[in-house]
């Protein structure tokens, strides 16, 4: 039995332990590896663990011992699941691993925005509270979440945590999702051009598929309120990026914070580089220590209960 384990500086910078994993059986480690050198460097293996690398039909005709792919993330857009299944691959991922942290990046995004926490404190860098004659200036408007929608897209485990912390923060909550449940004074399900005009926040939590791509668009930007945030931190595909680009410029929303995009890492010609009124992070929502200890904890158990015989979080 051989693990070759692909990316490994995605999840680990030696902060985070692998051996977990590396002590199962045979196993060989790259930090990164390129998509065109996959095929070659999974070889003879029988396990194949990363996080972004695409594993494509053509991966599974070349490395004929390939029997199971576990994924470094809940995501697993990267691997073609019909061509693993025809091959007699078993595909798992790691749900729920982040919900905490995903959560709490969300929010870091909304109270950055409505309390202009960032630029309030360059200004105090660059000598304006040093230089000023009263105790308190706030000529950039502030506002409270308190009382504003929040429009959240996706209602799996993270969009309902999402949920928990708005109703706290005393936002009401709306809903958009595929399999809607009962109305309550907790949530209320609606459909999406409701859920864009109502809501102040609009918080993207759903995965990437056929029906989401691109959900967010010329059409459905133009439906938001002009005082709207919108957030993403799912997919960068559930954005199209350029028409994002273009309603910042013209002012058809308030602004949008990132965590993703659909090329990563950006490239510099992503219409959202330098975007006006946009906030992006690299894609970090997910690496707290602690959120990257526990993913690794169950992608060794994915490894341990798929030899074992009863596989776990299998997607395929």
């Amino acid at each position: 039995m051989k693990i070759v384990i692909l990316d490994s500086e995605t999840v680990s910078k030696g902060d985070v332990s692998l051996e977990g994993i590396t002590s199962i059986c045979d196993c060989e480690v790259f930090g990164y590896t390129p998509n065109e050198e996959v095929a070659d460097r999974i070889g003879d293996a029988d396990i194949v663990i990363c996080n972004k690398c695409l594993i494509t039909q053509e991966v599974f005709e070349k490395c004929k011992n390939l029997k199971l792919v576990c994924l470094f993330a809940t995501g697993y857009n990267n691997v073609d699941l019909e061509a693993a299944t025809r091959h007699g691959a078993c595909v798992c991922n790691v749900p729920a691993y982040s919900t905490e942290s995903v959560t709490q990046h969300t929010f870091a995004f909304i109270l950055g925005f409505f309390s202009r926490i960032s630029e309030y404190a360059k200004t105090v860098d660059n000598g304006d509270w040093i230089n000023y004659k009263l105790f308190s200036y706030f000529y950039m408007p502030t506002a409270e979440i308190a009382g504003k929608t929040i429009g959240i897209i996706g209602y799996g485990t993270i969009g309902k945590r999402v949920a928990q912390i708005a109703r706290a923060f005393g936002m009401k909550v709306l809903a958009y999702t595929r399999t809607p449940g009962q109305n309550s004074e907790e949530v209320s399900f609606v459909t999406l051009p409701e859920l864009l005009k109502e809501s102040d926040v609009v918080t993207l939590h759903c995965p990437l598929t056929e029906n989401t791509k691109e959900l967010i668009n010329k059409d459905t930007l133009s439906m938001m309120k002009k005082s709207a945030l919108l957030v993403n931190t799912s997919r960068g595909g559930v954005i199209n990026e350029q028409d994002l680009a273009q309603a910042l410029e013209d002012e058809v929303i308030a602004g949008a914070c990132l965590d993703v995009l659909t090329q990563e890492p950006m490239r510099e010609d992503c219409p959202l580089y330098r975007a006006k009124n946009c906030t992006i992070t690299p894609h970090i929502a997910w690496a707290p220590k602690q959120t990257r200890e526990r993913l690794l904890t169950v992608v060794e158990d994915n490894v341990k209960s798929w030899i074992s015989g009863k596989p776990k979080n299998k997607v395929n």
